[in-house]
């Protein structure tokens, strides 16, 4: 980078250190004054009139130069990377909203923020079928050309991560400065992703966990993408704001269906109520989004489950098809088949152990094929 960019970033950094100026206002008193240098060199309080406030007039007359120079200085390691909204490689359908962050900060691939993307949300807690259902997903739409974004989060965030880097790569939008990983326990996720794509933040160096930044993150996913799809789902949560982010900002959205008893099924349901797209398969996905991304693709039947699966024996097969796709109670099982306790037991263990079942809080559910 030339020296004169790096002295329009580090004015930018600046003005992204200026407590209660926002995004929104920063890009306004750079449009006015055509630089963020601009603005820093002239008087503040002849900015935008008097609507600035005192605090903000005091901010912008004594910036916060050693942060912003901290800032850069973190960028100085390989694969990272500080994008201001002048940077010809920050993403574009990001910066069409009018709150879009001034600074983003990237580790990782920084290319891969103007790919076409497709975020992935749900619960922190999903069922099994449901984190398996997030993985491929997004293994298949990776393969099919998309990037998946999503937020790093435990449950079907970090299902639908991991379906991405099976297939290549995937974008994870950080709530905290990306010098730390949260939660705890996708560290050598985050690392994946670092390596496999790219980790974003608009959070510098240094910032902690705190509640009030994850629903800034959700409007990055959403503002990122073409799209969202959301697995699973409860009525209040997380993942449906990030939706409904995407709605106002008029992407596409797309929700999976799930079983009347399962209440992580109630949000997409929610969702579809109100005009999201009901999807079943990938390609009910790439049939809104192929064209936006500039991708082909050639639709292919849904998968079903067999009526007779090879190497089962009568007793397996008739406890296999009592199953639900959502959790279903032994007691259940032994009531649709009519066999013994024993019997359904053996079964239900065989038939885990076998890749079709999973074991869940509600009772054992049945995987997709």
């Amino acid at each position: 980078m030339s020296l004169a960019f790096d002295d329009e970033l580090l004015a930018w950094l600046a003005l992204a250190r200026v407590p209660g100026l926002g995004a929104a206002r920063c890009r306004a008193l750079v449009g006015e004054s055509d630089s963020a240098s601009a603005v820093l060199a002239e008087r503040p309080e002849h900015c935008l009139g008097e609507s600035l406030g005192a605090a903000v007039i005091a901010g912008l007359r004594q910036p916060d130069w050693a942060g912003a120079e901290a800032d850069l200085a973190w960028r100085d390691s390989p694969d990272k990377h500080v994008l201001c909204l002048s940077d010809p490689r920050y993403p574009p359908l990001l910066a069409q909203l009018s709150d879009a962050p001034t600074v983003l900060y990237v580790l990782g691939d920084a290319a891969l923020l103007r790919a076409a993307q497709l975020a992935v949300v749900g619960s922190r807690n999903p069922t099994a079928l449901g984190r398996e259902t997030a993985e491929a997903f997004a293994a298949g739409l990776t393969q099919a050309g998309l990037v998946i974004t999503s937020g790093l989060a435990l449950g079907i965030d970090g299902a639908a991560h991991e379906g991405a880097l099976r297939a290549g790569h995937t974008l994870a939008v950080c709530g905290t400065g990306l010098d730390r990983v949260y939660p705890a326990r996708h560290k050598a996720l985050a690392h994946r992703i670092a390596a496999q794509g790219a980790l974003i933040s608009e959070f510098p160096p240094g910032t902690l966990v705190q509640a009030s930044n994850f629903p800034r993150r959700n409007r990055l996913i959403a503002g990122l993408s073409l799209g969202t799809l959301v697995v699973e789902a409860a009525l209040q949560s997380g993942s449906l704001i990030t939706a409904r982010l995407a709605l106002d900002y008029g992407r596409e959205v797309f929700a999976i269906p799930g079983s009347i008893h399962n209440p992580l099924a109630r949000g997409c349901h929610a969702l579809i109520r109100e005009g999201a797209k009901l999807v079943e398969c990938a390609e009910d996905v790439l049939e809104e989004l192929g064209a936006l991304a500039g991708l082909e693709f050639a639709a292919a039947p849904a998968p079903g489950m067999p009526t007779a699966l090879p190497g089962l024996d009568a007793q397996e097969q008739a406890v296999l098809a009592a199953v639900d796709h959502a959790p279903t109670s032994v007691d259940r099982v032994i009531a649709r088949t009519g066999l013994p306790a024993p019997v359904v037991s053996g079964s239900l263990l065989g038939l885990e152990l076998r890749g079709l079942l999973a074991l869940s809080a509600g009772g054992y559910q049945r995987l997709a094929p």
